[in-house]
Formats: structure tokens, sequence, C-alpha cells
């Protein structure tokens, strides 16, 4: 094949820029209402150990790995595993499937968040948080079901989310994404903060910063609490499903992956622990304003804890009108930078495929995501929706990706040797023989032992009390319909006409520019001190 690079293929304009963008990705909803609750939940203080175990065998090694396949092969999802081997595309569209998924749900969660910043401007939902989320906010009906009767307070914030996503959509990743992850990633990061100091120095806060660390050993031996821990690491780290390796195949040539991935890792768990503190601290005051302990609150868990639990202690807080409107601001910050994120995945497999201009794929993307969200999220059903699509999108069909591109891609296609040398080849941290064993057997194994735990689970157990009717169309019956969709995507012919060619492996080149460059910067360092 021809070893032309891909045409007119947009680059960040730097490091720096990819790693906001990347961290800007991992930093999202989850962090801040998902995490608290997940730790919590799952042995405290205890479950920061198969936490770390989790970030080691699983988040790092797949993270490098999504860094690698994208930064080579500079493609999509989709593109990059066919340029592996034609019949691995599939897998690509079954990430693109997983993104459009998420994404039509994550922008309500947005759009709750910014319904709830205006609210707590005059604390609007009084005395009873939990009955005015089901009821007033959301108009939850008593029945599961599907219904097409709209809830305004949802449907209104919606509507402006999308709008602001396909605008920022349509600019490309250095007029739009770029732009907005360098103003929200600051503000986020000045916003929660002050959210975290204010609550470290409430009324008992040390009750709930004991309850948040105090480790419960005995939940080690449960295997939902590994189940949950690798979970989580996949929600949050955004691996597995397309977004580091689109995201990494806008890197210039000599761009350091590992050392960019060892910030991005790094920085996501640091914020983590940052909102396990901050939620916690204002959950002790709670309980102690209540005379209660933090066992005994309900809702501490998912979106429970962000729009009921939270709302009700900032009625009872001083202040808690301006940390209410600081605290849902940094929702929807850390909310749209990610859901940025999971529209690229699309809109870059869009791209490749069709030949698409960037402003064309992103408004296409945009209607034809926007539609679905709202009719689906947007009505007063949508929260039974929102609990099972979430759960097994994540559950089972984020980690069964990760299984299969372990699976093809390393073990089938025996690309872990070459991908390996292409991160060393460009990267200040190296990596050698345990990462190909973590990514060929340690790894897999485990995701193998959870994906098949988990959907037993959900087959023998089912998923909160909801009906089965509704699991096999909402849970099963999506990710049966995925699969279809990944396959059929696949036949089509691509347009863009370099598409199918392959640079060739240039990691020795790449390897003696990126030390040449550096002799360079040291020769130039020198003279500059010598001049002094």
């Amino acid at each position: 094949m021809t070893a032309t690079p891909p045409a007119q293929r947009e680059t960040w304009s730097g490091r720096s820029a990819f790693i906001i963008a990347a961290v800007s990705s991992a930093v999202g909803l989850g962090n801040i209402w998902r995490f608290p609750g997940v730790a919590y939940e799952n042995g405290g203080g205890a479950f920061l150990l198969p936490y770390l175990i989790a970030f080691l065998t699983a988040g790092l090694p797949i993270l490098f790995l999504d860094y690698a396949i994208g930064h080579r092969y500079r493609a999509s999802a989709p593109l990059a595993f066919r340029r592996i081997h034609r019949r691995f595309e599939p897998l690509g569209w079954w990430q693109v499937g997983l993104c459009y998924v998420i994404c039509i749900y994550y922008a309500v969660v947005i759009a709750w968040a910014v319904a709830y910043a205006v609210y707590a401007v005059t604390l609007a939902w009084g005395e009873d948080a939990v009955g005015f989320f089901l009821s007033a906010h959301l108009r939850r009906p008593a029945t599961v079901g599907f219904t097409l009767d709209f809830a305004p307070a949802v449907l209104i914030p919606l509507v402006l989310v999308w709008l602001t996503a396909v605008v920022a959509l349509a600019f490309g990743i250095r007029r739009g994404i770029d732009r907005v992850n360098r103003v929200t990633l600051p503000l986020l990061a000045v916003s929660f903060t002050g959210i975290v100091v204010y609550a470290l120095f409430l009324p008992g806060a040390v009750d709930g910063l004991n309850a948040f660390f105090t480790p419960s050993w005995a939940a080690l031996a449960d295997p939902a609490v590994w189940i949950a821990a690798y979970g989580h690491i996949f929600f949050s780290f955004s691996i597995a499903f397309g977004i580091m390796l689109t995201y990494s195949s806008y890197l210039r040539r000599k761009s350091d992956l590992t050392g960019s991935g060892l910030v991005v890792a790094f920085s996501n768990t640091s914020f983590e622990l940052l909102a396990g503190i901050g939620v916690f601290a204002t959950l002790g005051f709670l309980a102690s304003a209540q005379g209660s302990t933090i066992a005994e609150l309900e809702n501490i868990q998912g979106v429970g804890l962000a729009f009921m639990t939270y709302p009700t202690l900032l009625s009872q807080m001083p202040g808690g009108q301006i940390v209410g409107v600081l605290f849902f601001v940094s929702l929807v910050l850390a909310g749209f930078s990610s859901l940025l994120s999971i529209l690229q995945v699309q809109s870059a497999a869009l791209q490749d495929k069709t030949g698409w201009s960037t402003r064309r794929a992103g408004v296409t993307l945009g209607i034809a995501t926007a539609v679905p969200s709202i009719l689906l999220f947007a009505t007063t059903s949508g929260l039974y929706t929102l609990d099972v699509v979430d759960a097994f999108v994540n559950n089972i069909g984020v980690v069964l990706s990760a299984i299969l591109t372990l699976l093809l891609v390393v073990i089938v296609g025996r690309r872990a040797p070459e991908l390996a040398r292409h991160l060393n080849a460009v990267s200040s941290f190296r990596v050698g023989p345990i990462w190909r064993v973590m990514v060929t057997v340690v790894t897999p194994i485990i995701l193998t032992v959870i994906l098949v735990t988990g959907a037993y689970g959900y087959i023998a157990d089912g998923y909160a009390d909801l009906p089965g009717w509704f699991l096999a169309i909402a849970g099963w019956g999506l990710l049966g319909v995925l699969a279809v969709v990944s396959g059929l995507l696949s036949l089509g012919t691509y347009r863009r006409p370099d598409a199918l060619t392959i640079e060739p492996d240039d990691t020795e080149q790449l390897a003696r520019e990126v030390q040449a460059d550096k002799q360079r910067a040291l020769r130039e360092r020198s003279e500059r001190r010598a001049g002094r």
C-alpha cells in the first residue's frame, strides 16, 4: 500500500491541548457523583485497594494500548481496527455504538445539573428534595414503562445542552473542543476545590471522612466489590470504548504517549479522591444536623447522591445557595467536556467512513443523537430507562469491548510487540514485559471473570427490582441491536480516498528522530547556561 498519510486530518495544537482534552474527558460526572458512592457502598477505605489494583492491572495497561492503537494507525476506532485487520472493524463500530448510547443519556444528567444550578439560587426543592426530584422535576410515573409525556424541566435544558454541543463539535477539535476544554477544566478545578475546602470546615465533616476512609476489610471477599472497582475504572478513565483511541489519533507524530497517559491517569484519580473527600465531608454535616449517622442516610450513590441527598443538605447548610450553585455548575462543566469527547468518537468515525467535513459530520451527528436523547430521556419515564441503559452499557458493553480489544489486537493479531515498540519510540516512560504480560494474560482473564459474573447476576437476579420485560428491551435488547448494527456498518465501503492507506511502521526512524530532538534540546540548554 502507498505510504501516504491521511489527508486533512486535524491535530491537536500541542501536547498540552491533548492532555487537557484527555483529562477533561476522564474527569466527568462519574468522578463527582459516582465514585464517592461506589467507594462507600463497597467497603469504604477498603475499596481503595481493589480500585488501585484495577488501576494498575486494567486502567493503565488498556489506556496505553488505546493510545498506541490510535497514534500508530491515525484513525477513528473502526478504521484503526480495520487497519490492523479488515475483520476487526466491527469492534470499532461496537465502540462507536457504545458512545452513541452513552451520550444520549449522559446529556440528560447534564441537563438535570443545569436545572439544579437554577434551582439552587432559591433552594427551590424545599424540605423534600427526594420528592421534588422525582415528582416536580422528573414527573416520574409510579409504573415502570415507556412514555412520550415530556417533563418541561428536563426538556428545556436538554435542548440547550445539545445546541451547545453541536456548535462545539462542528468547529472541530482545535476551534471547538480544545477551546471549550481550556475554559471548563480550570473553572471545574477552581469551583470544586472551593466546595471541598468549605466542606472540610463544616460541623460533622470529620465523621464523614471517617465513613469514607474507614475500611471494611470483609468487603474484599465479596466479588461484587471487585467488579465495581473494575467497572468504575473503565467508566472513569474513558478507556475501551474509543475515546482515548480517537483522541490519541489526533496527536502529532512525535508525542510522549505514556508520559501523557500517566498525567491523565493520576489527574483523574486525584480528582476522584478530592471528590470523595468533599462529598463525604458534606454528608457528615448532614448526618450531624439530623442527629444520625451516614449509614442511616438514603440515596447516597449515583443519581440519588447528586440530586436527592446533596440538595437536602444544601437546605440545611450555611451558605447553601452559593455552594449549591457552585456544585451543580461543576457537574455541568465536568459533564459537558466528557460529552464532547464521547461525541468526537462518533464524529471521527463518520468522517473517516463518509469523507464528510468536520462541520457536516458534527451537525448530522448532533441531530442523530439529540432526537433520541430527547424522546427517550426527557420524558417522565426517562429515569427508569437511564438506570437500566447505564448499567448494561457500562458493566456489560464496555467490559466486553475491552476483552475483545485485548483478544483481537493482542492475542489474535499479535500486535503487542509492535505497539510496545511504538510507545517506547516516542515516550518518556517505557513499557516492557510487564505491560505485555498484563494485556496478554492478566487483564483478559480478570475482565472475563468480571463479565461472566456480572452477566450471570443480571440473568439470575435481574436489576434494581425492575420487570424482566423492561430489562429485555432496555438492557439485553439494546446490546443485541448494537451488535447487529456494528456488523452492518462494517460492510460499507470507505469513501475517503486514503482511508485504507496504512502508514509503514517507521518505529526505528521515529525513535532516532525523538532521540535527536532530545540531544538537540540538551545542547541548547547547555549553550544557554554557558552563555550566562
